[in-house]
């Protein structure tokens, strides 16, 4: 058990800034996921909470203790790496054991730990086989179970799944989902770019842009609420549509579709200086839905379609001169390519953002105008 604890941690080579003063609470038994584009710093600040990166500036704190000069093997935490790291001449048994072997614990408690973790993992039956008799999922539970008979105080993975096929990345997740379940106090922090990890996985997740954390919380509340353009356009996949908007007057911010709908109109915080102010307005391919009634958000022609058996994506020209809209439909609609269709959402599900791309807060109570 153990609480992780950064304030104002820095990252840089040189003049190269790479972490620009990340503050952040990880509690005790969380299972936090660090998200963002390639090159935004998440696995920097990995390495740099487990001592393979020295921090440039700020405090880092584990358990309560100040690590910043603390070197990696005195900090209380495990590692997974994307590649397995086995020793391809020695057992399961014996790969798992060997960490506990060189730090001279006894056999008897060498034995405890393996048979337990090896339990956890269902990989008791593997203990007497060389890594090259395994799958990559089994290899990789391998290099897990090496990291729990330490019995850190915090487990670091660093993209884990990555170099697996999608059958073992669902496979292993389901275990690693497991594996918290069953170690309910131990502190775990996860890399990953796969979304479907982060949702699925964490009790909380961390966005990470250019070395800065956007936005932090639970998947839901981001997918939900995201506080900026950004959040809302990385979590979720496919990405929400994002389209024009105006602030017609104070207070109320009106969408106009384009291409012959309805004007929305959503009560908003504003002052009166916005009025006339270009904004943005966003709502998710999900939340899209088909309808034949008079008042509708959007009205197109059919692009594209990518069928995917029990949904398909279906891609809409809507006259904004842009990248057409997405909507994922049921996989059962009868639309073709070349239809006219309008489609409408519910007010609860639009997101709106300000010229800086900051999240509105909009009421649920919407007024709509034909």
């Amino acid at each position: 058990m153990a609480d992780v604890n950064l304030s104002k941690v820095e990252k840089a080579y040189g003049t190269l800034k790479i972490l620009h003063g990340i503050d952040l609470d990880i509690k005790s038994g969380e299972f936090i996921v660090f998200v963002g584009p390639s090159g935004c710093g998440k696995s920097t600040l990995l390495r740099s909470i487990a001592g393979l990166e020295e921090i440039s500036g700020g405090t880092l704190k584990i358990d309560g203790e100040v690590v910043n000069d603390v070197p990696p093997s005195k900090r209380g935490i495990a590692m997974v790496f994307q590649s397995y790291a086995l020793y391809p001449h020695m057992t399961v048994y014996d790969n798992m054991a060997f960490g506990m072997k060189i730090a001279r614990e006894s056999k008897q408690e060498i034995d405890r730990r393996v048979k337990n973790a090896a339990e956890i993992l269902q990989l008791t039956k593997y203990l007497a086989r060389l890594p090259k008799a395994l799958s990559g999922g089994q290899r990789q539970r391998v290099a897990i179970g090496r990291a729990i008979v330490r019995n850190p105080k915090v487990f670091l993975f660093d993209e884990p799944l990555s170099n697996l096929d999608a059958a073992l990345r669902v496979a292993t997740r389901i275990e690693i989902a497991k594996l918290k379940e069953s170690m309910p106090d131990t502190t775990m922090i996860y890399v990953t770019h796969d979304q479907v990890e982060a949702m699925t996985l964490a009790d909380r997740i961390v966005v990470l842009k250019d070395g800065r954390v956007e936005q932090v919380g639970s998947p839901m509340d981001l997918y939900k609420r995201p506080g900026n353009l950004f959040v809302a356009q990385f979590i979720g996949s496919p990405a929400m549509n994002i389209l024009p908007a105006k602030i017609e007057r104070a207070g109320t911010l009106t969408l106009v579709s384009h291409a012959g709908g309805r004007s929305v109109e959503l009560p908003i915080a504003t002052s009166s200086g916005a009025a006339g102010k270009t904004i943005s307005f966003g709502v998710r391919p999900e939340d899209l839905f088909v309808t034949s009634d008079d008042n509708f958000l959007f009205e197109g022609t059919v692009d594209y379609i990518e069928q995917l058996g029990e949904v398909q994506m279906v891609y809409i020209d809507v006259g904004q001169g842009g990248e057409p809209l997405t909507a994922k439909l049921p996989g059962g609609a009868d639309v073709k390519r070349g239809d006219k269709l309008r489609l409408d959402a519910k007010p609860q599900d639009l997101h709106i953002f300000d010229s800086d791309g900051r999240s509105f807060a909009v009421e649920h109570a919407v007024a709509q105008a034909a």
